[in-house]
């Protein structure tokens, strides 16, 4: 009983259209119909409770009604019989064959069907519900057969909502009857947008279907399709696209109804007429769905139909066994059974439909209609919605293999039809399916696709069947969309060409895309070909990136894609978000990854069983012979005829000469090979026929004698009952080849009958005769079917590459698609079908099922071999011949790109030939020839060095050759003088003369005068491989060439900058850098190697490509150097002199530049750096370049001393060389520099440096105080280790070779005294002891001359060492009233101030530390030096003379006399006690110094009076003494009294003050000199005594009056008295 609510809905919908029939059922034969409509709107709109129409119709179940009323209905909330009330009417009305009732009844259903009025599954076999809503559909159907225009267009809307519709489900044959009926709606009507609706509304169908199964679910979101992208050139007639409006109309509109029913959000509307809005939302609960029997309303068969019962009923089973454990208790049990069999449902319609599709694309139309589009329509519009299906395709529809046997059984059946088509759309859509397969299903078909791209690709590539020029257009761009998907190329190769069962595909590819460039060829065909060429090597150099991990640099271009095909919908319908490109079936394909060796043996297996085969095909014995040795077959004769049997590619010519052979092998070989056959059973000439299809019978009698004796007792063997001995069989034999011969040669003209057959075979069976009968049907069977091989079928164009046919098992395939001209028929038979689908069996079991994903990089290798020669030819003859700009710009691309791939590979050859052949492109050996196509030929040699450096090793010669020569010419375009200005070996006057009287042009005479014989010598060039970098001079040029070369010179400056290839040659890695430096020092010698025309642009771009690369670690740049070092020697070594100078001052910036870097301890590499300079050196014959050499090495030590370390090995060697030149000169400046290296940058350098870190006065800032042990610790780990030990040796060394190096004494003395000047007690210690060292050890060897400069130097260093007490006078009465002021004003002075002042105190403290610190110790290295003296005085006393010791005598008094000053200074003694605390010296200071020192004075100078070496007098040495003893005594006498002064207003005697303790340890201490002094006076000899004693005696009288620090003065001075004074003053008495 239906709801008000239902009631309403209905009414608003119903009313309308039935009021309409009534209205237009005027005709008495609609009388029952308009009844009926009556009763209907009678039952709507009254408000009674059941519905009495005056007629009811029979319920279409056969039930009563009681039961009817009760079983559910189709409609809203209608029971069955209620929705069966009131759907008849409209029923009636569609079925009434009159347009104006059905018009509106058919407006009415389809509005039911979009608010989703109607529910259920419409199906013939299922219940009263599903038959009611099945007959509802197949009256919609059936109403096109009306004809009116707008009756199709109800009807495809119908349809379409009722495919669309969630609620009302579609399935099994009558989903397969709507496909029909629009299918059939696009091909009857006549009207265009009627065809298109219907299309269109086909598209959306399918779309529809295949989301749904790919998702399992009725439910799943819908897009309407894109119309305008379905569109065929044809329709395309509307300009203005209100077709296309129009159909996207109608198509969005029923999507977005059906889509507002489900949708809660979308409002509710009122219903118009037509098209008009639903009235809301309205959920449909899903009834029970019963299993039907799929039958196909397509040319079904009965075969067809099990098969689809079959599908259907194990994949129901098998669904539901694997759901077992995930089914529920009571409803959900029965929810999930439900949505299993909806499952089942959705896929086995996406089956169902899909093989409709492929029958309808085989159905051949009439013969005289086969070039006709409009009669192939129903053809091409089922292969553009298989094309459409097979590029939306989904995961389910790519890896079930249900689908994938459909394809296989279905559409490659349809392939095989169609792609032999001569309507050229119907082949577009062939090779457009193809490419989906290829694409996303690849790995589920290998054997299919095996066949199929030889037979649509290759057999049209390589002119088989002679195609027109839009097949190949096709096919070349069915290529280049290949390559979008770079796996998929790769996988091809991997799985065809590296199998060795299966034909290769991709080696002919190339070879055959590249014959299409031959001449006769249209021009977009080679463009085309071109364009498909460099998309094969793009395709390959993007997979390699993606395996090698190379950034791409193409991947900004990477997404233009290439064109579409003319009459090839795009893909874009459908499922949008699933991706076209096949790169996802690596999921899908095997699991086992290619291994490397795996596939490395399998390519090579292959290539050697093909080369054997060739050679067979040539010497059969040779081939055979070949096979055996390299194991691709066995030695035995069966495995040989096994081979000969089953090899694909022999020619069966040959195998029949091998057979016939009467040799030993070839003999056993035929015998095996019959033996192989099975003839049990078979008639004769059935046996025949199967053995002859292997090989053809050679010509030679005796050969077809041995084999068919052979074959007779074969048969007679298999047939014992059939002959009574062989003889009969081999007889017969001969007799049937002859018949066969003569039955089927054209050239036979009166042909053999029955009985001239029977008659030559009488008694042939051991004298009796064969059954006449049997010899009749014989020779009916053989007149009637000719016994040929195989290829025999084959038409004249495929004999032509049958060699390629037979590889490609194509001979059989190609007898099917490419009929003989005089066929009548274009149907195929079922026996020709049946071998077609024999061959796939055959493939597939013959190769390798599994389909091989291609992971490793490494079979790039195999791809180029195969692929690089046609390439190579394809992009280098356009390159020469054409001037066409995009042409240019391709083949450009396609060098770069094999280049790009080669490189990376590490392919030397083919990247070679690749570069040399672009090299010559770009025509700078011949610069007046240089157009446009060569200046973008240069750019693309810079655009590679910048891209793939890394990978181009040997070949960077090539691209910096080509750099060298733009380089020179872009200098003759500026007119910069050329190298050869500077460089060239000069030539006679005469010439020079001859040269600048040429005939200079305007343009360059501005630039450069008189350098146009070197633009005229670049025009003059050569050949590419012939002519040198720098080319030579030839004979005159003309005019015109001098102008093109202008010009040219002009156009080079489009190419920019290409130094940056040497700037970024620091990006280059580890090895590549190394094959850059290799490549350009070659580049450079040939620039070099020219006498009349040398060049250093190479040279120059050396150095500054060493020092951009620097940096780098020192394992690669020793790489390097080993090659810059080679390469240095050879230049450096040049005739050319200024050549070879300008190379070694190259390699001497570098060596400065590389000394900059440090070098660790047992290191090796500044000497290999340096090495070249000692090779030059030792192997140069001139003199400018050694003497350069010398220098060079000389001021990269002096000025990088502190860093050499181990160059010092090469150095020496240098100058060892240098030492044994012949040229005096050479060896002159040697010896100077090394002496200057080793005192003044060496020996001196080193001690400096220390010196210099340890001296206290080298820095007086106060930051420097208490710098911190660990400081203080390494100086002095220094000091006595390495310091002391170095000085120790340089002496050693100087004494050891004294007699070499003696002239250098005054420089290790200088180094000796600078030690001992430096005011540090250590340091000045090692000096002094070094010294008492070189004294001890060569002081014998030393000449007067040495003696004197040890004299002067020890003299000197007194000198120097002199303390200094001066800063306490100037220094300490400031600090300490500082001080004291500080202290007294504290509280009152600003805390500024006081910071300040502060801050004054510690740097004048500080400062006032620094002096006594220099003071002390200056005093304590006088002690050491006097005592150092006294000691080589004492060694060598006896060979000083009295010039040295009197030197000596002067140094040491000076020290003597300086520290009396001191001592005796009454400014400076107090002071120094006040600083008692910070200085902690005794008083008087210097005691110690002064005493020792006057001591070793006296003993001088009385060592000389008693020695009385050579050329003494006495007159000189003793007043020395005198004059020294007076001193010493006076200045005693002055000690003595000064504490002893009374005040001079008191009586002297009365008032004599004591000495103090002090003053008595001062006199104690200088007691031992007095009394030697007063010992020394005594020891002048008598006369000398009294001369002077007048001068001694005041002296002595002071002493005798004088207090003393101890009785000894007065014992000596008693002693004296008595002894010397005494016995004077007696005589004088």
């Amino acid at each position: 009983m239906a709801s008000p609510e239902a009631d309403s809905r209905l009414t608003q919908v119903l009313i309308p259209a039935l009021d309409k029939i009534v209205k237009n059922a005027s005709w008495r034969k609609h009388a029952k119909l308009a009844a009926e409509c009556k009763s209907v709107i009678e039952h709507l709109t009254s408000p009674s409770q059941n519905p009495t129409p005056t007629s009811p119709p029979a319920s279409p179940s056969g039930q009563s009604d009681s039961n009817a009323s009760s079983y559910p209905g189709v409609l809203l909330d209608l029971s069955l019989s209620e929705s069966d009330i009131i759907l008849s009417p409209l029923i009636n009305a569609i079925s009434c064959n009159y347009v104006k009732v059905a018009d509106p009844a058919l407006d009415a259903v389809q509005k039911l069907i979009a608010h989703g009025y109607l529910h259920g599954e419409a199906d013939t076999s299922g219940g009263p519900d599903a038959k009611l809503l099945s007959k509802l559909i197949d009256c919609v159907c059936k109403c096109h057969d009306l004809g009116d225009e707008n009756v199709e267009l109800l009807v495809i809307k119908a349809l379409l909502s009722a495919v669309t519709s969630v609620s009302l489900r579609i399935h099994g044959d009558c989903l397969l009857q709507v496909v029909r009926t629009c299918y059939d709606i696009f091909l009857s009507s006549k009207n265009v947008v009627n065809q298109t609706t219907a299309k269109a509304s086909l598209v959306q169908m399918l779309v529809i279907v295949f989301r749904r199964m790919e998702a399992d679910s009725s439910t799943v979101p819908l897009q309407p399709i894109v119309v305008a992208e379905l569109m065929e050139p044809m329709e395309k007639a509307d300009v203005d696209g209100s077709m296309t409006v129009f159909v996207q109309g109608f198509i969005t509109k029923i999507i977005q109804d059906i889509d507002g029913v489900f949708s809660p959000s979308t409002p509710s509307g009122g219903v118009g007429s037509g098209v008009g809005a639903h009235d809301g939302a309205f959920e449909t609960k899903t009834s029970t769905v019963e299993g039907t029997n799929p039958a196909d309303l397509l040319d079904s068969t009965d075969k067809d139909m099990l098969d689809a019962k079959y599908w259907e009923i194990s994949m129901y089973k098998t669904a539901l066994e694997g759901r077992k454990g995930e089914l529920a208790e009571g409803e959900g049990e029965r929810d999930d059974d439900l949505e299993v069999q909806i499952g089942n449902k959705l896929r086995r319609d996406a089956f169902l439909v899909f093989r409709a599709l492929c029958k309808l694309s085989m159905k051949t139309p009439p013969k005289d209609a086969a070039t006709d589009p409009q009669a192939m329509k129903g053809k091409i519009v089922a292969l553009e919605l298989l094309k459409i299906l097979l590029e939306n395709a989904g995961a389910i529809f790519r890896t079930s293999e249900r689908f994938l046997d459909a394809i296989k059984q279905y559409l490659c059946l349809s392939l095989l039809k169609n792609s032999a088509s001569t309507l050229m759309i119907v082949f577009q859509l062939s090779c457009s399916i193809f490419i989906s397969l290829v694409s996303r299903f690849r790995a589920g078909l290998k054997a299919e696709i095996g066949v199929f791209f030889p037979m649509i690709v290759l057999r049209v590539l390589e002119n088989v069947a002679q195609p027109n020029f839009q097949q190949k257009m096709t096919v070349l761009r069915f290529l280049e969309k290949l390559c979008v998907d770079s796996q998929i190329l790769i996988d091809i190769f991997l799985n065809y060409d590296c199998d060795v069962n299966a034909s290769n595909i991709f080696e002919r590819v190339p070879p055959g895309v590249a014959s299409t460039l031959q001449p006769p060829q249209d021009v977009t065909m080679k463009l085309e070909a071109m364009k498909c060429l460099v998309a094969i090597l793009k395709c390959m150099g993007d997979w390699m990136n993606k395996q090698l991990l190379i950034p791409d640099s193409h991947s900004a271009k990477k997404l233009d894609a290439v064109d579409i095909d003319p009459g090839s919908p795009p893909s874009a319908n459908g499922n949008a978000d699933e991706p076209i490109e096949g790169s996802d079936t690596h999921s899908e394909a095997s699991t086992e990854v290619s291994d490397v060796s795996m596939l490395e043996q399998r390519r090579a297996y292959k290539l050697e069983l093909q080369e054997g085969i060739s050679l067979f095909n040539r010497k059969p014995k040779k081939g055979i012979e070949f096979l055996i040795n390299a194991n691709k077959v066995g030695n035995s004769a069966e495995e040989i005829a096994g081979f000969l049997k089953n090899a694909s590619g022999l020619n069966k010519t040959l195998i029949g000469d091998y057979l016939g052979e009467r040799e030993d092998l070839s003999l056993k070989v035929m015998h095996a090979y019959v033996d192989s056959f099975d003839f049990q059973g078979m008639e004769f000439d059935e046996a025949i026929r199967a053995f002859l299809q292997g090989f053809r019978l050679p010509g030679e009698a005796q050969k077809i004698d041995r084999i068919m004796e052979k074959f007779a007792e074969r048969y007679c063997k298999c047939n014992p009952k059939v002959f009574t001995t062989a003889d009969t069989a081999y007889v017969l034999a001969y007799s049937v080849i002859m018949l066969n011969t003569d039955a089927h040669n054209p050239m036979v003209k009166n042909k053999m009958s029955a009985d001239d057959f029977i008659r030559n075979n009488r008694g042939i069976d051991d004298g009796k005769d064969l059954p006449e009968e049997y010899l009749r049907s014989l020779f009916e069977r053989i007149s009637r079917n000719e016994i040929k091989m195989k290829e025999d079928n084959l038409s004249i164009q495929q004999k032509q590459s049958q060699n390629s046919n037979r590889v490609l098992g194509l001979d059989s395939i190609l007898n099917i698609v490419i009929r003989k001209r005089g066929e009548d028929s274009m149907e195929t038979s079922d026996d020709l079908m049946r071998h077609m689908q024999e061959q796939f069996k055959e493939k597939a079991r013959k190769s390798e099922s599994i389909y091989y994903p291609a992971t490793d990089a490494v079979i790039l290798r195999f791809m180029i071999e195969a692929c690089w020669a046609p390439m190579l030819a394809a992009f280098s003859v356009p390159l020469d011949q054409s001037d066409d700009e995009v042409v240019i710009a391709l083949c450009l691309e396609g060098f770069r790109s094999a280049i790009h791939v080669t490189a990376a590979m590490s392919m030397k050859t083919h990247r070679d030939a690749f570069v040399t052949s672009l090299a010559k492109f770009t025509s700078l050996h011949s610069p007046a020839d240089i157009k446009k196509k060569n200046i973008d030929a240069i750019k693309a040699i810079v655009t590679i060095a910048d891209e793939d450096g890394n990978y181009l090793q040997e070949a960077w010669e090539h691209i910096l050759t080509c750099v060298s020569r733009f380089e020179h010419l872009h200098l003759l375009g500026e007119g910069a003088p050329p190298d050869a200005t500077f460089f060239a070996i000069p030539q006679n006057e005469l010439d020079k003369s001859k040269q600048a009287r040429s005939n200079i042009l305007p343009v360059l005479r501005k630039k450069g005068p008189g350098k146009i014989q070197n633009a005229a010598s670049a025009v003059r060039r050569g050949s590419y491989d012939s002519a040198g970098i720098g080319g030579s001079a030839a004979a005159g040029i003309t005019s015109e060439q001098m102008n093109n070369l202008v010009s040219n010179l002009n156009m080079l400056e489009q190419v920019g900058e290409v130094n940056r290839i040497f700037i970024r040659s620091q990006k280059l890695n580890s090895e590549a850098i190394v094959d850059f430096v290799k490549a350009l020092c070659k580049v450079s010698m040939d620039e070099l190697r020219s006498t009349s025309d040398p060049r250093v642009f190479s040279l120059t771009k050396i150095v500054e490509i060493a020092h951009y690369n620097m940096n780098r670690i020192r394992l690669v740049w020793s790489k390097i150097w080993q090659v810059l070092s080679d390469f240095f020697v050879t230049i450096g070594c040049s005739a050319n002199l200024s050549i070879a100078i300008f190379a070694m001052d190259s390699l001497r910036q570098l060596s400065m530049k590389f000394l900059e870097r440090e070098e660790l301890a047992n290191y090796n590499f500044q000497n290999e750096f340096m090495k070249p300079f000692v090779v030059v050196m030792r192997k140069s014959g001139a003199v400018e370049i050694r003497e350069l050499i010398i220098r060079c090495v000389s001021q990269m030590v002096l000025s990088r001393v502190n860093n050499v370390k181990s160059g010092w090995k090469s150095m020496f060697m240098v100058f060892t060389t240098a030492a044994y030149d012949d040229h005096k000169n050479i060896v002159l400046l040697s010896f100077e520099i090394i002496e200057k290296i080793v005192f003044e940058s060496v020996l001196f350098r080193i001690f400096d440096d220390a010196r210099r870190a340890i001296d206290p006065s080298g820095d007086n800032t106060p930051g420097r105080i208490g710098n911190g042990d660990m400081e203080e610790l390494d100086q002095d780990a220094w000091l006595y280790e390495t310091c002391t030990l170095a000085l120790q040796l340089v002496v050693d060394l100087f004494v050891n070779f004294y007699d070499t190096v003696n002239p250098l004494l005054k420089k290790v003395l200088m180094l000796l005294v600078s030690f001992i000047k430096r005011p540090h007690q250590s340091l000045a210690g090692i000096g002094i002891a070094a010294f008492v060292r070189l004294m001890s050890n060569a002081g014998e060897m030393f000449s007067e001359d040495k003696w004197f400069e040890v004299v002067s130097s020890l003299k000197e260093a007194a000198k120097e060492t002199l303390p200094d007490f001066s800063f306490v006078l100037d220094e300490d009465g400031k600090i300490w009233a500082h001080e004291d002021l500080n202290g007294d004003s504290h509280d009152e002075s600003t805390g500024a101030n006081t910071s300040n002042d502060d801050s004054d105190i510690n740097l004048r403290r500080h400062r006032l530390y620094a002096a006594i610190s220099d003071a002390k110790c200056r005093a304590a290295i006088q002690l050491l030096l006097i005592q150092a003296v006294m000691e080589i005085y004492n060694m060598y006393r006896a060979q000083l003379s009295v010039k040295n010791t009197v030197i000596l005598f002067d140094a040491v008094h000076a020290v003597a006399s300086h520290a009396h000053k001191i001592n005796s200074d009454a400014a400076i003694r107090p002071k120094l006690q006040e600083l008692g605390s910070m200085t902690q010296m005794q008083d008087p200071p210097l005691l110690r110094l002064e005493n020792e020192s006057y001591q070793i004075c006296l003993t001088f100078l009385q060592n000389l009076i008693l020695d009385r070496p050579p050329s003494y007098e006495e007159s000189e040495v003793e007043p020395y003494l005198v004059n020294l003893c007076q001193e010493v005594l006076q200045f005693y006498i002055e000690v003595a009294s000064t504490g002893q002064m009374p005040d001079s207003s008191l009586d002297r005697r009365a008032w004599m003050i004591p000495l103090g303790s002090a003053r008595r340890r001062e006199l104690a201490a200088r007691a031992p000199l007095i009394v030697s002094t007063l010992q020394a006076i005594c020891s002048l000899g008598d006369s000398s005594f009294e001369k002077n004693l007048s001068g001694f005696f005041p002296l002595l009288s002071s002493l005798i009056s004088c207090e003393h620090g101890s009785n000894e003065v007065q014992l000596a001075l008693s002693d004296m008295l008595s002894s010397s004074v005494g016995p004077v003053l007696l005589r004088s008495c």
